[in-house]
């Protein structure tokens, strides 16, 4: 199978205590790079948040986000600092003596202090957290990934249409190119007929001729390269894999054998055939873009 880089997959898991929510999508990208977007509270995950995708993807622009509820009720809880009390009674005192002042202290004062009574975060159990957590990731990474094969089959079997084409248009340039120098080697003979009002010709000099034409005019190795390109791409297709960087280079090779026949062309035909297959091409890459 192929997967396309374009994907989404999203994943909920509730208990009593906590609820994650993991959703990920991702578009075309010439690496793997993931943008993770979460509650500071789970920031100490990232590293294995982002060793866990690896295992699904291996290329693409993909963007993770993760919520988190927590049901507990337990999060935070009240603390008493004893000692920061002990201070300020301790200098509210030593006010009152130097100032003469009453001793008015009551605890309803002393509570409202800095520091007196402060909310903190309880501890949790991490590796239980990162059990959840993680079952959440890897339930959102594989709907993510069936996504992926599903579009992936498509642009395979688009790809295979393609190089269908591609190889109809080979086929007609291997045709017609005998076909150019047979008819430029009638025109030849006929041009020095005319010239020399004989019908006897030099058949070694007119044959050096059409040599040459040949020679400047011949695109056998380019076809045979283009098909031998084709063949590999298709092949390329039914294995399966991360190919996508693979088909990007065979498809760079394609176009430049279609425009070395485009530059040695000296028929229309043949030209617009040549401009067909670098069109052909074009789309190819574009849809190998879309390829892990």
């Amino acid at each position: 199978m192929i997967k396309s880089m374009t994907g989404f997959g999203r994943f909920e898991t509730a208990g009593r205590d906590r609820k994650f929510t993991v959703e990920m999508k991702s578009v075309n990208h010439r690496y793997l790079d993931v943008t993770i977007k979460m509650p500071k509270k789970l920031n100490f995950f990232e590293a294995a948040i982002r060793s866990e995708l690896k295992k699904y993807i291996s290329r693409g622009k993909v963007d993770l986000f993760i919520s988190y509820e927590d049901f507990s009720g337990s999060s935070a809880t009240v603390c008493y600092h004893r000692e920061v009390a002990e201070e300020y009674l301790r200098y509210l005192r030593q006010m009152a003596q130097d100032f003469g002042l009453d001793d008015d202290i009551r605890v309803s004062i002393l509570s409202k202090y800095p520091e007196v009574f402060t909310m903190e975060e309880q501890t949790e159990d991490e590796e239980e957290l990162w059990k959840e957590l993680q079952r959440a990731i890897d339930g959102a990474a594989q709907m993510f990934v069936n996504a992926r094969v599903e579009e992936g089959e498509r642009l395979r079997q688009d790809l295979l249409k393609k190089l269908d084409a591609m190889q109809k248009l080979v086929d007609f340039v291997s045709r017609r190119s005998p076909q150019i120098i047979r008819q430029y080697r009638e025109k030849l003979e006929e041009k020095v007929r005319e010239l020399l009002e004989d019908v006897s010709v030099d058949e070694d000099r007119l044959l050096t001729e059409v040599t040459i034409f040949a020679d400047k005019v011949c695109v056998d190795e380019e076809v045979v390269r283009l098909r031998s390109h084709i063949e590999t791409t298709r092949n390329t297709l039914l294995e399966g894999g991360s190919i996508g960087r693979k088909l990007d280079f065979i498809a760079q090779e394609m176009n430049r054998e279609a425009n070395t026949i485009l530059s040695k062309a000296n028929d229309l035909e043949i030209s617009n055939c040549a401009i067909e297959l670098k069109t052909e091409i074009e789309k190819i890459r574009e849809q190998i873009q879309n390829i892990e």
